[in-house]
Formats: C-alpha cells, sequence, structure tokens
C-alpha cells in the first residue's frame, strides 16, 4: 500500500523516516519545510545513508492540493504528524491554531473518505485537564482542555469523526526524540551549562519516544480498527522526575536540580497536571508491547551524545 506522511520533518516525521526504512510499503514524505541539514545528518546517523531524507511539498490547508497528490500516487492511508503545537502562542494565534489542528485534519479525512483509504492523526493529552483527576485518560473521558492548542485539537479529532471516514486517533504526550526541539534537548543543554536548575513537580505524566510511537504507528497502518486510542510510554514521572534521568543517563551531574511548583513559571496556558494515558486498548486491540520510559529514553540520549 501507497501511505502518505505529512509534517515529515517534524519529530515524529523523522522517526517514522527510520522505521519505515524496512517496510515493503510505499512511503511518501511531505511537509511544507525541507528537512534541516542537522536532522538529515541525524537520519543518516541512525539509519544509515540510504535512508529517505527528500521531501514533497505538501500544504495540508489546502484540499485540492490533497486530493491531486493522493489521486497522482494512489495513496491508501495518510499519516497526519503535522500540527500547530506551541501552546503558549496558541493563545494569540487562535485562527493559526485552528486551521493547522482542525480544519486541516479534516481536509485529509475528506480526501481519504473520497478514495476508501484511512487516516491516522495524532491527537494529544492537551484535550484532557480543566477537570480534576487522578487515574490514567481513557479514550471515552470527555475533552475538557485548558487553552487553545487543546480546544483545537480537540476540534481536530471531532472534524475527522464527523468526515465518516477510516480513521485512527492516536493521543499522546510529552513526546521527546533526537529532533527538533524537545524537552530532552532542552535539558540536555540546561543541565551541562547552569549549576543549579528548577523544574516542576506538580504536573505529572508520562514521556513518550517518538520512535517507539512511529514504530507502533507502523504496525497499525492499514489495521481496520477505526476508533481513539491512547499511546505513551510506560509509567508515570513529573517533570522534576523526568529532568533527573536525563541528567543521570547523559553524565551531567553537576547541575543541582530542584523541585519547584509550576506557578514559579507562569503560562498563558495551565497546563494539564496529571496527564497519565491509559493504554489498555490500544495494546489489547493491537497486540502491541509498549516500552517503559526510561529504556527507551536511555536509547535516545545515547543517540544524542555519542559522535
Amino acid at each position: 500500500m501507497t501511505i502518505l506522511v505529512t509534517g515529515a520533518n517534524g519529530q515524529l516525521g523523522n522517526e517514522m523516516r527510520i522505521v519505515a526504512k524496512n517496510s515493503k510499503d510505499r512511503y511518501i514524505f511531505t511537509d511544507v519545510v525541507d528537512a534541516s541539514e542537522e536532522s538529515i545528518a541525524m537520519l543518516r546517523k541512525l539509519a544509515g545513508n540510504d535512508i529517505k531524507t527528500d521531501t514533497v511539498h505538501l500544504d495540508i490547508t489546502n484540499l485540492d492540493d490533497i486530493r491531486k497528490i493522493v489521486k497522482a500516487e494512489s495513496v491508501n492511508a495518510i499519516v497526519n504528524c503535522a500540527a500547530y503545537t506551541n501552546v503558549d502562542a496558541a493563545e494569540t494565534n487562535q485562527e493559526l491554531a485552528e486551521l493547522l489542528n482542525a480544519k486541516a485534519p479534516q481536509n485529509l479525512a475528506v480526501a481519504m473518505k473520497e478514495v476508501g483509504g484511512a487516516l491516522i492523526h495524532i491527537s494529544t493529552d492537551y484535550v484532557f485537564g480543566k477537570e480534576p483527576y487522578n487515574t490514567p485518560c481513557k479514550e471515552d473521558q470527555k475533552g475538557t482542555p485548558t487553552g487553545v492548542y487543546g480546544l483545537t485539537k480537540l476540534h481536530g479529532e471531532q472534524n475527522i469523526i464527523a468526515s465518516g471516514c477510516n480513521y485512527i486517533i492516536i493521543r499522546t504526550a510529552w513526546l521527546y526524540s533526537e529532533f527538533g526541539k524537545n524537552f530532552v534537548r532542552t535539558m540536555l543543554n540546561l543541565t551541562a551549562t547552569r549549576p543549579e536548575l528548577k523544574v516542576v513537580f506538580d504536573q505529572v505524566g508520562t514521556p513518550t519516544y517518538a520512535g517507539d510511537l512511529a514504530q507502533t504507528i507502523v504496525t497499525i497502518v492499514g489495521k481496520p480498527q477505526t476508533g481513539i486510542y491512547h499511546y505513551s510510554n510506560e509509567g508515570v514521572c513529573s517533570w522534576f522526575d523526568f529532568t533527573k534521568m536525563i541528567a543521570e543517563y547523559s553524565g551531567q551531574t553537576n547541575c543541582d536540580i530542584t523541585p519547584c511548583h509550576s506557578e514559579e513559571f507562569p503560562s498563558p496556558v495551565k497546563r494539564p497536571s496529571f496527564s497519565v494515558l491509559d493504554k489498555t486498548k490500544i495494546k489489547q486491540t493491537f497486540g502491541i508491547t509498549v516500552p517503559y520510559w526510561t529504556d527507551t529514553l536511555k536509547k535516545c540520549i545515547s543517540n544524542l551524545i555519542e559522535p
């Protein structure tokens, strides 16, 4: 089958390139920007010089453009890794966030509906958060986003479902990788360059290695189980715990890392205080095994710090 990947030069998109390298399916990687030299170098480091690094330009806010490539390439499925993900900036850019997080997924869903194809769409734990809870979020839990980012991602889910296409929506959380700007790469730098660091301990969730999520997507793409699923790595931690492990695994022992409350870092958006996702459904439906969060964190850090 032919699978089109959007947002191919982001964190998850680049991991999709690596995981899909040995797939029997045909993958087309698209984005509105070209791959950076840094990303290309990392792709080749992790997957060899024969890794596919070219990018087809595709604006997913334009339905006609999507229809053209779907028809020309006989696309059977789309994996949507594209999104507006700047949580704070979304508060003052609601129109753009709505366009990229709600309208664009609707376009992809319509295009797949027209050809009988399937859409795998990546959503977020930020569709939750307003109501207090302390048990892992299940797929049928009501969406109560606290900000524009979560609200527009929830609208995207609703638009996909309303389209009537075959879809799999995967909500994930705390995504990191060897690519782009993310918490792991930021903390590797800060713990190496600062004598002390405060990190919030009152926000709890589970880190998700984008490589693990990409492997799951490649495993389930083309399967007919329409619905919403949750995926993160196994386990639970706070951002403070996450940072402590990053420092330990990278050998940064000179930075004094201390816990603090969220209120010490004012933000336009109230983050979910508990965003652990229940993964029972995706494991049982597709028979997948989910790695523990520290296991693949070690792998990612090794990839980042080893020459």
